[in-house]
C-alpha cells in the first residue's frame, strides 16, 4: 500500500475510533498523533518526555532499549504524554491494524490521565515546563562548566525518588508552626492533642476550651477534659529543651535539602527544584501502572471489536493483543492483571450473587458505572487490596516465590498472602521509604536519615555509594539508620569514607 494511502486510512481510523471511544463515555483531552521512527520513539522513552535536559543516564537507557528493539527482544508501539492537549507518538514500523489498536489504547490512557484523582495535581503543561527547565540547565552548564553541573545532577538524580506526593494533604490539615513561631517570639512547642503553647499559656485548636463553651450540662466524665491541660502545662515549663528540626519526620528529602542545605548556590537549588517537580509529575504514573495499563487494555479490546475488521486484520489484532497480555513466570504483567481485575469488577457488579445483594446492596447492572468509579478514585495499592479476589488469584495462578539455595521456589499460594505480598511490593512505588529524622544531628548541622523498615533490607552496596551523593548536596556529614539482618545499623559518611555502627 502506498504511504499516502495508508496515512489517509489511518486518519479515517482515528476519527472512527475517537467516535467509538466517546460513545463508550470515555472522557479525554484533544489528541494529537505523530508517526515517528524508532530512533525518536526510543529517545522519548529513554528521556521520559520529548523535551528534557540532557544527562548521560538517559543515553544509557536509550542504548539498552534500542539494542533490545534491534534484536527483536522488545518493542515500544507508542508513547503517550500526560498533557493537555494529549500527544501520542506512534512507531513508524507499525502496521495499520497495530496503529488502530494503539490509538484505542492511547485514548484509554488519556481518559485515565484526565479523570484519575492521583493525576489531578500534575501539570498539564509539563512538556513546555521541561523545555524551559532544560534551557536553564544548559545555561548553567555554559556559565559554571558542564562537568560541574553534571556532577551535581548525578547526585540529585540519585536521590530523586525521595519526594512526598501527598505533602499537599498534610499541609492542608496542619497548623503552620512557622507562623506561630513568628507571632509568639519563637517560644512555640507542640503539646499533645494538637495544642500549641504560647509562652506561659496554651491555646487549643478545637480542644477542651471549645468543649467548655459548648457543653450543655455536667457529666461524670468532665474531669477527663483537664488531663491534657495538666500535661500541656507540664510540658510548657520545659522551654529550655531544644526544638526538634524538623518537628516531624520529613519524607520530602529533596525539598528539605533545597530549603535548608546551607552551602547550596542558587543554581543548585534550582536544579533540585527541577528534578523534584519532574519526579512529582512522574510519580502518579508509577503508582497507577497496573490500573492505567489495565484500563487502556480493557478499552482497546472493546473499541477494536466495534471496528469492521477483515479476517486478516482480526487475526493480526488477536496476535498483537496476545503479545501485550502475555504472562510470565517471574513477574506481573500489568496489562493482563489490570485487565482481569477490571473485567472481574464489571462482572461482579453486573451480576451480583444473592449474598452480595443482601450484604452490600448491589442491584445488578452497575458494572460499567463501578469500573468508571474505580478508575477515578483508586491507585494500584487500593486497587489490588480491594478488588483482587480469591477466585482471581486462583484463575490467574498467582503465587509468592523466593530463591532457596540455587533455585527459585513457590513458597505460598494462599490468596490473602499473595494479595498482601503484591501490595507490599507496591508500597511507595516499590522504593525504600526514607525520612529526614534530624537536620542538625549532634548540633553539627549533620543530616540524620531513617529508613522506615518494613521487612525488606536495603541494598548495602547501593546504600554506601549513595550516601556520598547525599553528602554532596547537604554539604555536611550524613547518617542513615536502617535494619540489616535483623539488627539496627547506622551508616555514615563524612566526606572521606563510609562507616557503620550497630545500635
Amino acid at each position: 500500500m502506498h504511504p499516502q494511502e495508508e496515512k489517509k486510512l489511518l486518519e479515517e481510523s482515528i476519527e472512527k475510533i475517537t467516535a467509538i471511544a466517546k460513545g463508550f463515555n470515555l472522557d479525554f483531552y484533544d489528541m494529537y498523533f505523530e508517526i515517528c521512527p524508532a530512533d525518536i520513539i526510543y529517545s522519548f522513552g529513554a528521556y521520559g518526555m520529548p523535551t528534557r535536559f540532557s544527562h548521560w543516564s538517559f543515553g544509557k537507557a536509550y542504548h539498552k532499549m534500542k539494542t533490545q528493539y534491534d534484536y527483536n527482544l522488545s518493542r515500544i508501539y507508542e508513547m503517550v504524554i500526560n498533557s493537555d492537549p494529549c500527544y501520542a507518538f506512534l512507531l513508524e514500523g507499525n502496521s495499520l491494524v497495530q496503529n488502530k489498536m494503539v490509538i484505542a489504547h492511547v485514548l484509554g490512557h488519556c481518559d485515565f490521565f484526565k479523570n484519575n484523582y492521583y493525576f489531578s495535581r500534575t501539570s498539564r503543561k509539563m512538556v513546555e515546563s521541561m523545555a524551559v527547565a532544560a534551557d536553564r540547565i544548559r545555561g548553567y552548564e555554559f556559565k559554571y562548566g558542564r562537568d560541574k553541573v553534571e556532577t551535581f545532577l548525578d547526585s540529585v538524580i540519585s536521590l530523586q525518588e525521595n519526594v512526598d506526593p501527598q505533602r499537599h494533604i498534610a499541609a492542608g490539615e496542619s497548623i503552620n508552626p512557622q507562623t506561630l513561631d513568628k507571632n509568639h517570639g519563637g517560644r512555640q512547642h507542640t503539646c499533645s492533642g494538637g495544642q500549641y503553647c504560647k509562652g506561659g499559656g496554651c491555646s487549643n485548636q478545637g480542644g477542651y476550651h471549645d468543649h467548655e463553651k459548648t457543653q450543655a450540662r455536667p457529666t461524670p466524665y468532665d474531669d477527663l477534659w483537664d488531663l491534657d491541660k495538666h500535661e500541656c502545662e507540664h510540658k510548657c515549663d520545659k522551654e529550655d529543651q531544644p526544638k526538634k528540626f524538623p518537628e516531624q519526620p520529613e519524607k520530602d528529602m529533596l525539598l528539605f535539602m533545597m530549603e535548608h542545605a546551607r552551602d547550596l548556590k542558587d543554581w543548585q537549588r534550582d536544579i533540585i527544584s527541577i528534578i523534584r517537580e519532574e519526579m512529582l509529575y512522574f510519580w502518579p504514573q508509577m503508582q497507577t501502572k497496573i490500573m492505567n495499563e489495565g484500563w487502556a487494555t480493557y478499552w482497546h479490546i472493546r473499541i477494536m471489536r466495534e471496528l469492521d475488521l477483515t479476517e486478516d486484520e482480526a487475526l493480526e489484532f488477536a496476535k498483537t493483543h496476545a503479545g501485550v497480555i502475555q504472562t510470565s513466570k517471574f513477574r506481573i504483567n500489568p496489562y493482563y492483571l489490570g485487565l482481569k481485575i477490571f473485567e472481574d469488577i464489571e462482572k461482579r457488579w453486573d451480576n451480583p450473587t444473592e449474598e452480595e445483594k443482601r450484604k452490600y446492596g448491589r442491584k445488578g447492572g452497575e458494572g460499567k458505572h463501578k469500573i468508571f468509579e474505580v478508575r477515578a478514585t483508586e491507585n494500584d495499592i487500593s486497587f489490588i487490596r480491594n478488588y483482587l479476589t480469591e477466585e482471581l488469584v486462583e484463575e490467574l495462578d498467582l503465587y509468592l516465590y523466593k530463591k532457596v539455595g540455587y533455585d527459585w521456589k513457590v513458597v505460598d499460594k494462599d490468596w490473602e498472602k499473595v494479595r498482601d505480598g503484591l501490595v507490599k511490593n507496591l508500597y511507595n512505588c516499590g522504593l525504600p521509604y526514607i525520612v529526614v529524622e534530624d537536620g542538625d544531628f549532634g548540633r553539627r548541622g549533620e543530616l540524620y536519615l531513617k529508613h522506615v523498615y518494613e521487612g525488606t533490607d536495603l541494598d548495602v552496596y547501593y546504600l554506601e555509594r549513595t550516601l556520598p551523593h547525599v553528602y554532596k548536596v547537604w554539604g555536611r556529614g550524613v547518617h542513615l539508620e536502617t535494619v540489616v539482618d535483623g539488627k539496627r545499623v547506622v551508616f555514615s559518611y563524612n566526606g572521606e569514607k563510609p562507616g557503620k555502627k550497630f545500635i
